[in-house]
């Protein structure tokens, strides 16, 4: 798997906690802080439609499961 970068498209998955909107969504990553040596935070703006249905403009994402790089 390729590095992600601050400006890359990637998918990322809300998973169950989320109840009916656990899905894969798109955006562009904007911003990634750094919390350990091996993992970070992953600050994605959401394409409009993902902003639709989940009622946000960002989120952060942690679990490197859940965030997948868009080539």
């Amino acid at each position: 798997m390729s590095e992600i970068k601050i400006g890359d498209r990637v998918k990322i998955f809300l998973d169950a906690k989320f109840g009916e909107r656990s899905d894969w969504y798109e955006g562009i990553v904007f911003k990634i802080d750094p919390y350990s040596e091996h993992r970070n935070f992953y600050w994605v703006e959401l394409n409009q439609d993902a902003q639709a249905i989940l009622n946000t403009k960002q989120i952060s994402i942690f679990n490197p499961k859940n965030i997948q790089k868009i080539t």
